[in-house]
Formats: C-alpha cells, sequence, structure tokens
C-alpha cells in the first residue's frame, strides 16, 4: 500500500460520523431511550463497551432449554412499565414460588420465630423503619452500618441484620453510611417494600428471561447499536459533541450517557464537568454481588420444605426459588459485599461446592448435584463494574436516589440511579430511559 493511501485512509477514519443522538452504554436505560428515539425517526446510535446488550441485565440458556437471569430479573409490585414491556416484547411474566417469610437457616439449625434472635433482628428492623421516616440525623453521615450493628444484641440477630442489608444493597457496610441507608429506605417506601417477595420488590419473573428483553430491544434498533465501542472521551461545544470511542469518532447534536456514575468516570471530559456532576461520579461505587443459578430436572424441594431462606453462615446468601411453572427447577443465590468477593479465588466447582454445601441439610442431598450450574461475579465484570447500583461513599451524599440527572449542555443523563420512583430497579432504568428520550426531542424543536 503507497504512503498517499494509507495517508488518505487515516484522514477518511479522523472524519466523525455525524448522528442526531448517540447513547453510550446498551443496558435497559440507554436502549429504552434509544428505542423512543428511534421510532420518531430521529437518527440514533448506541455505543456499547460489551460484545453484548443488557448492562446489568443477562439472561442465558440452560441445558434442559429453559431461561435463566444472571443480571436484574425482578418485577415489583407497582412495576407497571416492566410489566408492560414484557407484554410488548411478548414476553410471559408468572408471580415467583415464595413462602409467607422465608427460613432463616444458620448450619443446620433453622431459627424459630419466637426466638430471642429473632426478635432482637425485628427490633432493629423497627429502629430502622422509624428512623427512616423521622429523617436520618446528619451525624449519621459518618456512622458505618457496620458500627451500628455492633450495638444489635445477639450474633444471630446481627449477623441477619448484617445479611438482609449486605444483599439488599450490594453495600461494603464498613463504607455505607447509616445516613444512606435509611435514605434508600425512606426512597423505596420501607423495609417491607424492599426486602418482601409477594407484594414487594422481588414479586414476579419473566419465563423467557428479563436479559431476552433488552435483546430484542437491541434488535429492534437494527444495527444501530454498536458493541465493543467503548467511549474515551466526550468534546463539548455549544453546537454539539464530539464522541470519541473504540468504534471510531462521532459527531452528535445531543448525548445520552446511560451508564451508571462510577463507570461515566472513565470518560475523559472536555470542558471539565461542572463539580456537582464530578463529585456524583468520584464519591460513588458499584456494589459487590454475585448471582448462581442452579438448574434441576424439577423443583424436587416442593415436597420436602420452600427453598426461599437466609443462610447466615458464612458465605451469606438470599436463596429464592425461581423456578418457572411447570419446570425445570431453578435455584436462586444471592451474595453480596465483601462475601461475595471472597469468592473470586476459588474455582467454578469450589464455588458450587461452597454455595450448595449449606444447602443439603435444609433442601436434601440432591441439591448439590444440578443438571446445570450458571454463575456471574458482578464485580469482576469490566463493563458494568458491579451490582446492583451506585452507592454513596461514606461522608458523602452524592449518590443517594434518585441521582442528578441534570443536563450539561448537550449531554443527558439516564440509568436507574436517575429514576424518580424504583431507582435501583428494571422498572427505574425504563422510567430514566423514557425521560432522557423525551428531554432530548424536546432540545432538539427548540
Amino acid at each position: 500500500m503507497t504512503q498517499k493511501k494509507m495517508n488518505d485512509m487515516s484522514n477518511a477514519e479522523d472524519v466523525p460520523r455525524a448522528i442526531t443522538v448517540a447513547v453510550i452504554g446498551a443496558g435497559m436505560a440507554g436502549l429504552i431511550a434509544a428505542r423512543e428515539l428511534h421510532r420518531r425517526g430521529i437518527d440514533v446510535v448506541v455505543l456499547e463497551s460489551a460484545a453484548r446488550p443488557g448492562g446489568r441485565m443477562l439472561a442465558e440458556t440452560t441445558a434442559l432449554g429453559s431461561r435463566i437471569d444472571l443480571g436484574g430479573q425482578w418485577i415489583g409490585h407497582g412495576h407497571h412499565r416492566f410489566e408492560t414491556l414484557a407484554a410488548e416484547l411478548g414476553a410471559t411474566v408468572f408471580r415467583m414460588h415464595t413462602p409467607k417469610r422465608p427460613e432463616i437457616v444458620d448450619g443446620d439449625s433453622r431459627i424459630r420465630n419466637s426466638s430471642l434472635a429473632i426478635a432482637a433482628a425485628t427490633t432493629g428492623l423497627l429502629a430502622l423503619e422509624i428512623a427512616a421516616r423521622l429523617g436520618a440525623p446528619r451525624a449519621w453521615k459518618t456512622q458505618t452500618v457496620r458500627s451500628w450493628l455492633r450495638h444489635v444484641p445477639g450474633r444471630r440477630a446481627r449477623r441477619l441484620l448484617e445479611l438482609l442489608v449486605s444483599v439488599s444493597t450490594t453495600a461494603d457496610l464498613d463504607r455505607y453510611s447509616m445516613h444512606a441507608f435509611l435514605e434508600m429506605i425512606r426512597y423505596q417506601g420501607g423495609l417491607t417494600a424492599m426486602l418482601s417477595t409477594a407484594g414487594g420488590a422481588q414479586e414476579s419473573l419473566v419465563l423467557e428471561g428479563a436479559g431476552t428483553l433488552t435483546e430484542r430491544l437491541a434488535a429492534e434498533l437494527e444495527g444501530r447499536v454498536v458493541f465493543d465501542s467503548v467511549v474515551t472521551a466526550l468534546h463539548r461545544d455549544e453546537t454539539g459533541v464530539t464522541v470519541h470511542s473504540a468504534s471510531g469518532t462521532y459527531r452528535a447534536a445531543e448525548v445520552i450517557v446511560a451508564v451508571p456514575p462510577p463507570m461515566a468516570a472513565r470518560i475523559a471530559h472536555h470542558p471539565e464537568l461542572p463539580t456537582a456532576r464530578n463529585q456524583l461520579q468520584d464519591n460513588t461505587y458499584m456494589g459487590s454481588v454475585y448471582k448462581a443459578i442452579a438448574v434441576y430436572d424439577r423443583p424436587f424441594w416442593r415436597g420436602r420444605a420452600h427453598a426461599e431462606l437466609l443462610v447466615l453462615t458464612s458465605p451469606g446468601m438470599a436463596v429464592f426459588d425461581t423456578s418457572p411453572p411447570g419446570g425445570p427447577g431453578h435455584l436462586c443465590v444471592l451474595i453480596a459485599g465483601p462475601e461475595a468477593r471472597n469468592l473470586d479465588g476459588l474455582d467454578s466447582g469450589a464455588r458450587r461446592a461452597a454455595v450448595l454445601g449449606p444447602l443439603s441439610a435444609h433442601l436434601g442431598p440432591a441439591v448439590l448435584k444440578p443438571a446445570g450450574w450458571h454463575e456471574k461475579p458482578w464485580h469482576l465484570d469490566e463493563n458494568v463494574g458491579g451490582g446492583y447500583t451506585a452507592l454513596p461513599d461514606i461522608g458523602h451524599d452524592e449518590g443517594s436516589f434518585p441521582a442528578s440527572s441534570e443536563r450539561v449542555g448537550h449531554l443527558h443523563w439516564a440509568g436507574t440511579e436517575t429514576a424518580g420512583e424504583h431507582a435501583g430497579y428494571i422498572e427505574g432504568a425504563i422510567e430514566s430511559g423514557e425521560r432522557a428520550a423525551h428531554e432530548v426531542i424536546e432540545t432538539l424543536s427548540e
């Protein structure tokens, strides 16, 4: 190849592709925003750093042909946008098989509801609920949840509360403030809404997999989603934004950033972002969570016991029966915070033994021999950074729900953290994508 042809190719590659809107991130929020813009006839491109759509949602097919979610999956009570989207995309929603309350187990023992440990933990939860309604004292901004737990009487009561907070938030409890936790309780409408299955945040599931919905949304966009396209820099001026990415350079009239704040912090900005936006990105972190699904020919445990458990032994975990109607059997396990990271050094077989071993005394030895095993440590995903959401670091207000979505020139912000309702859930991601799209549409019509 001649030097002239090489120079001509280099110059061509430097010419930005002109588009109307660039969406950064092909998670649920970004895809919903892009779909709305595309339906309005607006030229839109979605730039996704990973090789797949979905962000914090991910569905897989099991060896038995069923679909499971290794990422976000639950439709909570009142999540009407999620229900509507599932219906639009031809998916089937079913109620999760759940008891009135989960069993709490410690080793081979089941803890009775009448025990002193349950009474102490219940008192602690009631105290949190009251404090959240009254408003968190400012002094609690620097008091960690871990330090508060030391005042709860009884090892088992403390461990139960530690597990509930950890699994519901995925926070490191020694860098998560009581102020932030109480603000989350208040925002979500109370601990009952956060922790309950029936009537709460974990009420229903999508038969085909919630992650399948993001795959179908991406397909609707007909090639407008560009994968393996990490965005490295955004140059703003009065007329638009120049987007630098692994797939090339784009010139957009408007840009929607639809990734969580700690991940958005990786993007260089020229000129610098306002101080408040930088503080949001710098003073938040992604939670740590490991999720596993064990698959069985049938939910055999239903003849013996419910499989909704809170396991206090290490690793502490929450276990759910997410089996679809008619089978096969799906056991869903969530392990959060440092205990999730403690599994990182094990191989898959050792992790499976660590997770399923403590369940055999309660569900039977058959639990040790699944027909399929699926797992995902979200904190090791370089494109997502963790889950379920971005969390405020100790001593900081930034990151409490809803996170700011105030536009910066031609930059707009989406993501479940910014939702006015149900932030931290798929429902919130859908809401934020719709809001950002309408904001852009209004801006373009000015």
